[in-house]
């Protein structure tokens, strides 16, 4: 910066040369007095008189005040955005220069993404700078992920640079039980600019158009949002009307054509609860799981059938040698932020044969024997840390009085593999051919549509809970692996099955920016609901 100073003229003991020319005769002598103690333009001047051979005939200097104002341009228009205000500072001419709208079109282009032809704003009167200013960069902080606040339900916000707005779409689940169709989006606020003074706020919620709206950014990776104008949320049938509306955008079809007495009470308790949350709402950041070459598949945002809860997002990550699944959405037993599955990658399991695939008792006791296993590995596990903790450390040079075991005590459980050459998912490789795979007898699936063939599975344990996530505990069942953008999950107790496909939307500033921010996020979510 010392140097760049220099070459405009700018500095501690000179400042700018127009303000040298102002200066009086004697003032500008002192100052020209004054010693140059720069130490990066010493070291950069000692370096080209021992290039140059010694001592010699001084190197003209090349001022930027002297370039002609369309190279500044371009080198203006090369720098972040958030740098130009202080270079604007130097002096009148740079100041002026960065009033050309040419660079601010350039940083609107290339740090948000705006390929709209920003040139038709003239006739609104609004200048680039304007959009980058007031719209861009002012809202730069709610760019992203987030889950808003709607107590056990969650939700999935993502908010994007869309042309000259800033919109926050809500995605929303494919209708159950169709979980591999595409996720369904709706607008929920809107940002844009129509004057020079500030940006406008607008709520989209409901079905009366935008109306007057309020964002505030409450703190980092936290903002709420609230609309001014609740009667445009209000439909002239009232409420069963507004309910009629909601059912048919949430579920695709009208209450009468659920019979299940269970499943209405759910959907009207949901109506009744989210409806609280049209008028105000708070959204807390999430971040995509930052993904390993090791990993069993690529991690991600998946769709998974809950039974008469429908479907829901969940976010799958990789944790060493284990996998988790986290919800984004949730209900009332088992609220968003709570880790719905958790998949231990040590303790692959094999199917029964072909002929027993349909008996469910044969699959439960392959099932229970690994989780005994579990159980007495976690047992030896902590009593060889209490033993570590009470012996004295062994004189230097001599082995411990006793070795960790290197492996269970006894045998693996039939039906069960231990990893070869390694652990976690780094020691598994997906068999590309597959093995069949058919649901057991009596094990309920919300899709019938399921992959016939899978590549592995594993143990894991899933959360089950009462109404109000009331006597959590974790249960014992089997992760499927089918592809690289489908898993399954069979709940042993409930006897039920779970079906997942891969959100194949496209986020933008969704990246973690390390490993325990991401974990710090997950922490975060689910204290919120425990």
């Amino acid at each position: 910066m010392a140097v760049c100073a220099r070459l405009c003229g700018v500095g501690p003991s000179r400042g700018c040369r127009r303000r040298q020319h102002r200066r009086g005769p004697a003032e500008a002598a002192a100052a020209d007095s004054e010693p140059d103690t720069d130490p990066e333009e010493e070291r950069i001047e000692a370096g080209a008189a021992l290039a140059g051979g010694g001592p010699g005939p001084s190197v003209p200097r090349c001022s930027l005040l002297e370039l002609p104002p369309e190279l500044l341009v371009e080198i203006f228009a090369s720098l972040p955005g958030t740098d130009l205000p202080s270079l604007a500072q130097v002096c009148t001419k740079f100041r002026r220069i960065l009033h050309t709208d040419t660079i601010w079109r350039r940083r609107c282009r290339e740090e948000y993404g705006v390929c709209e032809n920003l040139r038709k704003l003239e006739i609104t009167g609004v200048s680039c700078r304007d959009v980058y200013a007031k719209l861009l960069h002012r809202y730069r902080h709610i760019l992203g992920l987030w889950q808003p606040d709607i107590g056990p339900y969650g939700g999935l916000l993502n908010v994007v640079v869309d042309g000259l707005f800033i919109i926050g779409w809500m995605y929303l689940p494919p209708h159950d039980p169709h979980v591999d169709d595409p996720m369904r989006f709706k607008p929920l606020f809107r940002i844009h600019l129509m004057e020079r003074k500030s940006a406008t706020v607008e709520c989209m919620y409901g079905h009366k158009g935008p109306h007057h709206g309020h964002i505030q950014i409450v703190k980092k990776d936290e903002f709420s949002t609230k609309c001014n104008q609740t009667d445009h949320h209000r439909m002239s049938g009232g409420r069963q009307e507004e309910f009629r509306t909601w059912l048919r955008e949430e579920w695709g079809r009208t209450l009468e054509d659920i019979f299940h007495e269970h499943m209405q009470e759910l959907i009207l308790m949901k109506f009744i609860y989210t409806s609280q949350y049209d008028n105000c709402l708070t959204y807390r950041r999430i971040y995509l799981p930052p993904s390993h070459p090791d990993d069993l598949i690529k991690p991600g945002l998946f769709k998974g059938t809950y039974g008469s809860h429908g479907l829901e997002i969940v976010m799958l990550s990789f944790h060493g040698r284990r996998a988790r699944g986290t919800k984004i959405t949730g209900d009332p037993n088992i609220p968003a932020g709570q880790q719905t599955v958790e998949v231990d990658l040590r303790h692959r399991i094999q199917l029964p044969e072909a002929e027993n695939l349909h008996n469910f008792n044969e699959l439960s006791r392959v099932v229970l024997e690994v989780r005994e296993q579990v159980r007495q590995e976690q047992q030896r596990q902590q009593e060889g840390a209490q033993e570590d903790s009470q012996d004295p450390a062994p004189p230097a040079g001599e082995p411990p009085a006793k070795e960790a075991a290197a492996g269970p005590a006894e045998g693996p459980a039939e039906g069960h593999q231990e990893p070869e050459g390694g652990s976690g998912a780094a020691a598994q490789q997906p068999t590309e051919s597959g093995q069949p795979f058919v649901l057991p007898v009596g094990v309920s699936s919300r899709n019938e549509d399921y992959p016939r063939t899978c590549r592995m599975c594993f143990y894991g344990t899933g959360l089950i809970a009462g109404h109000g996530f009331t006597s959590p505990e974790r249960t014992p069942g089997v992760f499927i692996l089918f592809d690289d953008d489908r898993f399954g999950f069979i709940w042993l107790e409930l006897k039920s099955f779970s079906l997942y496909s891969r959100v194949k939307a496209t986020f933008q500033n969704a990246d973690a920016p390390s490993p325990q921010a991401f974990d710090e996020m997950l922490k975060n979510i689910q204290s919120l609901t425990s």
